[in-house]
Parts: structure tokens; C-alpha cells; sequence
């Protein structure tokens, strides 16, 4: 475990009061990828904005987006061994760290944020241990003595929704100004990397291979593109490279590899939209205020995990026999939900979305409603570290 430095928080625009000495040290649990992350940053400003001092406790998978949220001040980082697909084994040396860091902390309330599928109990237990005398999540299961907030997930309620509802339930409300849209710390300027003209960026990588498209069926999405007369840039991670290269081809312009997480939400700052499955720069795209023309497996549900306050498409076959699955690899044969989207569909998505919000302020809403679509589903034509808690703080943007 490392001991972060003590630096400020940067307060969003819009708090009403110093945080004061008699606001409590709130801890906000989110230990899941990048986009649940991301999907928690409105229920982490209310949290913020009612608190002194906010800790955001995140997975590996996490971390970097949690030092993006506006309202975090320090992040603690845990292997949890009840997270993800690939989740570490159980570690009690690891497990004694979190408790002892947490205990160190003397939070005085947490907020357990978990997907709909998800129990927030073993987090509970944990933060019991370090003796977190009030802890709120939703929760299906009889808690005991771990929740003094049991609350009730909404039916079919957005992630995002869900997290602020159990915020509001906690007591936390978000500062004036703020419509609850996604949000991160300002990104940096990425025109070096992809230049100044008019772009469309095609992300065609997930962790979930069910929830993009084939390598050939995206490189022939970026080929008609192109033939359309868009500029298209092809964005990926380091382990994504060759995905990339093979996509882009000879008609974009392949950024594979040369973003971390923070540059990555420049370029798709810079954008005129784009075209990526239901994975976390989906997420990203939202929270710098970029429409999203999403490629939607239904494996999960759209109505909890589409793009949240910006407007975008849902293209892919809601009905596939996947649906509801939450499958990793798609199970059927070809991958129609996804592959069979038409190359004219795509373009027609993209001519239904509005330009990109460039000159909101940080938290406006991007849309009337923050969890409107525009327009509806559409249907398609037939790392983790090693397992310790670690302590990181919130940095300013580029620092």
C-alpha cells in the first residue's frame, strides 16, 4: 500500500459552501471497469457536494476513471475477489490491508454502488470491519447488521439513475447547476494526434467481445465511412493494436495504442461522434458531451446501459436469442445482433444525431432529460494489479 500526498480537492463549479468541519468523510464504492466508474461521477458529486472529503474505493479495472470524476479526492484501489470475470483469488492479507486502510480514514458513512445483478454485502462486511458505522446500497438480500440503509433499486432503472436515487436516499443532493449528467476532469487537447479537420471516431474493441463488432464487419464500416466522405479515427488500447491497424486500414487514421485513458477522452472530446459497442469509451464519449452511436448487444439491458445524457443510437437486434445473457462471447453463429447492422444504417445514425456539445459548462445537461435517447433502438438489417489496496489521489487534469 502506498500513502497518497495530501492535495486539494477541486471543487465543482456551483458547491454552495466550503465543505465544513460538521459535513461528514464519505466513502463511495464503485468496484467495477471503467464505465460502471464513470456511470457513478453524478452520484459522486452529490456525495461530494455534501460532504468534506470524498473517498472513492475502485477495482483495478477502475482506477484510472476514478481519478477522473470531479469530487474525488483520494482513490483506494482493491482487488475484489467477488468482481469481474477474472476476479483474483481470495487474499486475507489483502482483505487485512483494506480494512486497516479504511480504518485508518474514520469515514463516517459509504455509499455501496453495484450493478443491478450485483450484492453490495461482501463490500459491507468489509467496510464493517473497518468500522464504517453507516453504510447505504441497494440490496435484494436481508443485509443484518451490514446496511443501515437498505435500499430498493428502481425497476429497470440506468445505472446512473440508480446510483443517484441511492445518493438522494443517503441524504446527498447535487449542487446547483448540475443536471446530472456524466462528467470527468477537462481532457487534454489531442489535436497533435489527430489533427484539426472534422473527424469520426470508430472504437471497435471491448472486453466483451459479444458487445463489438467483428474485426472484418468494423473494418467495413470504416471503409464506408470513408467512401461518405468522413475523416474516421480508429481508437484502441495498448493490447488492441493490431484490432486497430487491421480496422483502420488504408482509410483512417489507427490511434491504437498511443491514448491512455485521459487522452482518449481528448480525441473523443474532438469529435463529431462516435461509433463504438455498449464498452467503457461508450461511457467516455458521454462524459465529454459527444454523441454516441452505439453498436448495442443485448446481452445486458439498453435501458440500463445505454449512453446517458447525450444523444445517441442504438443500432443491433434487441430480440437476438443473447438477450438478457450477459454474455461475454456472443453464442450464436455469426454474431447477426451486431454484424448484420448495415453499412447504411450506420451512416443514417450518424446524419439523425445533432453536433457535438462543445461549449457546455462542465455539468449542463446534454439533453432535455440526462437519460434520454435520441432517437430509440433501432434493429440491425438480419488488468487487472496484484491484489492489495493501494492509494491514489485526484490530480488536476494533464498533471
Amino acid at each position: 500500500m502506498t500513502h497518497p500526498e495530501r492535495t486539494p480537492r477541486h471543487p465543482a463549479p456551483g458547491d454552495a459552501a466550503p465543505r465544513g468541519a460538521d459535513r461528514p468523510h464519505t466513502l463511495v464504492v464503485r468496484l467495477d471497469s471503467v464505465g460502471d466508474v464513470l456511470l457513478a461521477g453524478p452520484a459522486v458529486r452529490m456525495a461530494a457536494a455534501g460532504s468534506r472529503r470524498v473517498t472513492l474505493l475502485a477495482g483495478p479495472l477502475g482506477q484510472t476513471a476514478a481519478r477522473l470524476l470531479p469530487g474525488v479526492d483520494e482513490v483506494v484501489t482493491f482487488d475484489a475477489p467477488w468482481v469481474g470475470r477474472d476476479p483474483a483469488a481470495v487474499d486475507g492479507q489483502a482483505a487485512d490491508a483494506l480494512v486497516a486502510a479504511l480504518a485508518a480514514r474514520r469515514f463516517d458513512r459509504a455509499l455501496i454502488l453495484t450493478s443491478y445483478h450485483q450484492s453490495p454485502l461482501p463490500a459491507a462486511l468489509l467496510l464493517k470491519l473497518a468500522g464504517v458505522e453507516w453504510v447505504a446500497a441497494d440490496s435484494e438480500d436481508y443485509p443484518g447488521s451490514l446496511l443501515q440503509l437498505r435500499h430498493r433499486r428502481g425497476r429497470g432503472r440506468h445505472e446512473a439513475r440508480a446510483a443517484m436515487d441511492l445518493a438522494a436516499a443517503a441524504g446527498f443532493a447535487l449542487p446547483p447547476g448540475d443536471h446530472g449528467g456524466l462528467d470527468i476532469q477537462p481532457p487534454p487537447d489531442t489535436s497533435p494526434l489527430t489533427g484539426t479537420d472534422p473527424y469520426v471516431v470508430v472504437h471497435p474493441g471491448a472486453t466483451a467481445p459479444a458487445r463489438a463488432w467483428s474485426e472484418r464487419r468494423a473494418a467495413r464500416a470504416v471503409a464506408a465511412l470513408a467512401g461518405a466522405g468522413h475523416r474516421v479515427v480508429v481508437t484502441g488500447g495498448a493490447s488492441e493494436k493490431e484490432l486497430t491497424a487491421a480496422v483502420a486500414g488504408e482509410h483512417a487514421l489507427d490511434l491504437g495504442g498511443r491514448t491512455g485513458l485521459h487522452e482518449l477522452a481528448g480525441v473523443l472530446a474532438g469529435a463529431r461522434a462516435v461509433v463504438v459497442g455498449n464498452t467503457g469509451p461508450s461511457h467516455l464519449a458521454a462524459a465529454v458531451g459527444t454523441p454516441v452511436v452505439c453498436l448495442f448487444a443485448p446481452v445486458v439491458p439498453a435501458g440500463r446501459w445505454a449512453p446517458f445524457g447525450v444523444p445517441h443510437v442504438l443500432l443491433g437486434d434487441p430480440d437476438a436469442p443473447c438477450a438478457g445473457t450477459r454474455a461475454v462471447a456472443c453464442p450464436v453463429s455469426g454474431h447477426p445482433c451486431l454484424d448484420g447492422i448495415e453499412d447504411a444504417e450506420v451512416l443514417a445514425a450518424l446524419d439523425r444525431l445533432p453536433p457535438a456539445a462543445r461549449s457546455r459548462s462542465a455539468r449542463t445537461p446534454r439533453t432535455n432529460r440526462a437519460d434520454s435517447t435520441t432517437p430509440a433502438h433501432s434493429t440491425a438489417g438480419a488488468a487487472r494489479g496484484a491484489a492489495r489496496a493501494t492509494v491514489t489521489t485526484n490530480r488536476k487534469a494533464g498533471a
